[in-house]
Order: C-alpha cells, then structure tokens, then sequence
C-alpha cells in the first residue's frame, strides 16, 4: 500500500511548476538583501563604493565591524536595550495575560464594554504632546520606566491572547479546576499558563522585538546618553560619520569618507538585527499554532 502514488493530472503538474517558481522567485527577492548586507559588510570600502560586492564579500574585511565596536557607547547601548527588552517584555506578557484573560471568560459581567474600551484606544489615542506630558508629569523623563511604562500593554496582541484563550481554554476544564478547588488566580497560574505556551512565545517575540528596535522615544524621553538603547546609539555613530563636505581637503579623503559611512551603514544593519536573529528560530516553531489560534475571530 505504501508504494501506491496518486497519478497528477496535467492541470496539477502545470500549478505545482507555477507554484514553486512563484515561491522561489519571492525567496530570492527576500533572501538577496539579506545576504548582500552581510556580504557588503564584510567587504573593503572601496569595493562597496564603486558597487563591484554582488554576492559575495569582496576583498573581506573587519573594518566595518572594527569602527562600530571602536566606539565605546555600543556596549552600553546593548546592555540597555538587553534591560528594556527584557524588562518591557516581562512586563508586557503579564499585562496582556491579565488582561485577556478575564475577558476571554464569558461569566464577565460587562465583558463587552471593557473590549470595547480597549479597542477604542486602538483607534484614537491622546497623541504625542500628550502622552509627552503624561509621562513628564510623572517624573518619568530620563528614566528607565519611560521606554517601558507607556507601552506596557499592546491592545492587538491583547486581542489574539484573548482569542486564544477562548478557542483552548473550555469551559469544562475550568469547571474541573474549580471542583477541584482551584480559585481563578491558582487555575489561570497552573492550568492556563502552562497550557498558553504558543502564545506566550509568539507575544514575548513581538514585545522583544517592538524593545529592541525602539529609538524614537528615547530620542523624546531620554537625555542621558547613558541611558540610549542600542538603535539610538547606531543612528549616532551614523550621523557622526556623515561627510561634511566643506571640510573635505582632497577627492581621495572624500572617497575614502564615503567608503567609511557605507561600511558602516551595512555594519550596523548586521550588528543591531543579529540578536534577533539568532532568538528566532527557538520560537518559530510556535508561531503556526499561537498566530493562527490567536487570531480567529471570537
């Protein structure tokens, strides 16, 4: 029986070699940017200015990586953005659990009104000089608490928890944990979580990565070059190695300026995505059952 094959008709054959053509041409177009990044980052200045890095690196080279490390505030932007990562997301995840879960439970009186009130600030929201504010009001400018309080809780991924907790958790089973005599913090700590392990990963992802990536309220809250995280620590060393052309003596040291900036340019891609990139393949594997549970409609 296990050597028995169904015979495709034409129609099929012809949809397969469309299929897979269409999905390697879309691998390829998302694959060569990422490849000619690293390879431009590795290779010597003058090869990326005058364009001759296609694939491979050409002439390889540690400059690019040389001159991002060379500057001491890196270090410092790494350990920052370690802490806000790790702490926002802390602080996410168990914002957005305490409150999906309850609404995801139908015995909520008033369960209605307060999605309601959760979605409405998806729409319309105080805005920037507001929020500026706030978070001055409560002595939270140059701090911390101010890249991690103001966007403890993300009402999307609320909304897919939630979901995912209706479509997993049954009714049934919190019927057993309460004859059991399991009250509703004890029940969502041993049962739920422990049951939540796909959609817990999937949000701690998209709560690490929105920290990581963060520059703009730093550039608003924080004055204390201490305190920057690692992007706003890279776009600085950026615009320090912008050519001044009114100081540039000769054509060669113009060249040689903008071979320095483009090498950078492709370095600092490198160095500030590769954590990410090394995280994601341990949670890519959740991703298919916490994404596409999370997200039915309920």
């Amino acid at each position: 029986m296990s050597n028995i094959s169904i015979r495709k008709s034409k129609g099929d054959l012809i949809f397969d070699i469309i299929n897979h053509s269409v999905l390697i041409i879309l691998l390829l177009a998302v694959l060569y940017p990422l490849v000619y990044i690293v390879s431009a980052s590795f290779s010597a200045s003058e090869s990326v200015v005058s364009g001759k890095v296609w694939l491979w690196p050409v002439k390889p080279t540690l400059d690019g990586y040389k001159a991002v490390f060379a500057n001491g505030m890196i270090w410092t932007g790494f350990m920052n953005s370690l802490v806000y990562a790790v702490a926002g997301t802390f602080i996410n995840v168990m914002f957005t659990i305490l409150a999906a879960y309850p609404l995801s439970r139908h015995d909520l009186k008033g369960r209605g009104i307060f999605t309601f009130l959760f979605v409405f600030t998806m729409m319309f929201s105080g805005g920037l000089i507001p929020t500026y504010l706030v978070v001055r009001d409560l002595g939270l400018l140059d701090t911390r608490l101010a890249l991690i309080l103001p966007a403890a809780l993300s009402v999307w991924n609320m909304l897919i928890t939630r979901t995912y907790f209706q479509t997993t958790i049954s009714r049934e089973l919190l019927e057993a944990g309460q004859m059991d005599g399991c009250n509703d913090y004890k029940f969502l700590w041993k049962i739920v979580l422990p049951l939540s392990g796909p959609i817990v990963a999937v949000i701690s992802l998209f709560y690490a990565v929105g920290h990581w990536n963060q520059y703009f309220s730093a550039m608003i809250y924080l004055r204390d070059p201490h305190l920057f995280p690692l992007q706003l620590v890279l776009r600085d060393i950026l615009i320090q190695n912008q050519i001044d052309f009114s100081t540039m003596s000769s054509t060669e040291e113009l060249v040689k300026r903008e071979g320095i900036r483009e090498l950078l340019k492709y370095s600092l891609i490198v160095v500030s995505t590769l954590p990410l990139m090394v995280v994601y393949p341990f949670v890519q594997r959740y991703f298919v059952k916490g994404m596409m549970i999370g997200s039915l409609k309920g």
